[in-house]
């Protein structure tokens, strides 16, 4: 039996897959940089590619000795800052000591004639990443189910409360007014990266724009934070060993954090559309709401709003954005990925969500509506 558990604990672990075809890797430069920085590598490399990123494309280098990681951002246009190697790589040096969840740094390069770009390596972490679907072997009960989604948020809120001040970390931030750089950059992305057949965001955007709060507090944010960019312990699968994806970490406003997670948070009421996009496994029975996300961060942080919808609204604009960007780099055949095909669908489901949040918030910040609603519920009949 011990055989077996071991035999599934292993099926469970996630590892790389082929690369592919366009985004090879030249593993002899890479090794050849790698031992002047006075890495030790015995053996031949084993070189696989990891799928899930849609940005910054992530390669598993194995060795005799070493497992590594290797990030570098992807061929054709791309957001300067959003494929920032250096930024990315001191962010997870200088969180580690306050925040032990990141895997370990171990070297950059800038050196556009190793591989033609900026890259970092890193030690992999190895366990279980929660994606669409949680492996077949992995059976989760109802309450576990819960207790891997509190230990999911209780991370992200953790991250929140890191003591930057004072420390490397504090470069990150721009000061206050992040919300208003926060809209008014992303519709800039939006507008770059524009394509015919998606819809261009212009009634959002506007009332984004109207409804902008004051910062609620400045702190370490992830920017990126969902159920896949976590890594469970194979040995204790609702537990979080591990924390990825830093490439948009910065200062900033933890309710803006929260909104752009919960863009990912497809429940099981949601529309086939949105379900059809779902990566992360929030529609089990156990995970929150994303009403029960918000409410359960709220009352853990002590933080408050009486504007919930602009975050929610905000982060799916920004999950558009990303979603567009993406695109558009398939659209003009700078990358042949097939899953980025039918992006632009997505694009006009996440529209339509949108507004139909502040479609609803209008009618809840109405109180004449209200009264009305009111008074129809006390007429219909019980």
């Amino acid at each position: 039996m011990a055989v077996n558990k071991d035999k599934n604990k292993m099926t469970m672990i996630d590892i790389g897959g082929q690369v592919r075809h366009g985004e090879e890797l030249d593993i002899s430069a890479v090794e050849k940089w790698l031992k002047d920085q006075g890495v030790q590598l015995q053996g031949q490399a084993q070189v696989t590619q990891y799928s899930g990123g849609a940005s910054n494309w992530t390669y598993r280098l194995q060795y005799d000795n070493q497992d590594l990681i290797l990030r570098r951002p992807p061929k054709g246009t791309k957001a300067k800052s959003a494929h920032d190697m250096e930024r990315e790589y001191n962010v997870q040096k200088h969180l580690a000591p306050f925040y032990p969840v990141l895997p370990e740094m171990i070297a950059l390069c800038q050196d556009d004639s190793v591989i033609g770009c900026d890259f970092y390596v890193m030690k992999r972490i190895e366990g279980i990443i929660p994606r669409a679907n949680l492996p077949k072997e992995l059976q989760l009960d109802q309450s576990q189910v819960q207790q891997l989604c509190l230990n999911v948020l209780d991370k992200l809120i953790e991250l929140h409360q890191v003591p930057y001040q004072g420390t490397e970390l504090e470069k990150l931030g721009k000061g206050d007014g992040y919300c208003r750089r926060q809209v008014e950059g992303w519709d800039a992305r939006y507008q770059k990266a524009l394509t015919p057949n998606v819809p261009d965001f212009s009634f959002v955007h506007q009332w984004l724009l109207e409804h902008i709060p004051a910062d609620s507090k400045t702190c370490v944010i992830h920017n990126d934070w969902r159920f896949d960019n976590v890594i469970l312990d194979p040995k204790n699968p609702t537990q979080v060993i591990g924390v990825l994806d830093w490439e948009m970490a910065t200062l900033g406003d933890p309710l803006m954090d929260l909104g752009s997670a919960l863009a990912y948070w497809v429940e099981d009421t949601d529309n086939q559309i949105f379900k059809a996009t779902r990566r992360q496994p929030t529609h089990l029975k156990g995970m929150f709401t994303r009403q029960q996300v918000v409410d359960y961060y709220l009352q853990k942080t002590g933080l408050s709003t009486d504007n919930w919808t602009f975050y929610e609204v905000f982060g799916i604009f920004r999950l558009a954005v990303i979603a567009q960007q993406i695109y558009y780099r398939y659209y003009h055949k700078q990358t042949n990925n097939p899953a980025f095909k039918d992006f632009w669908i997505v694009i006009h489901a996440l529209h339509i969500r949108a507004l139909k949040l502040i479609g609803l918030q209008k009618i809840e910040a109405n109180e004449l509506a209200q009264k009305y609603i009111a008074k129809f519920k006390e007429l219909m009949p019980k």
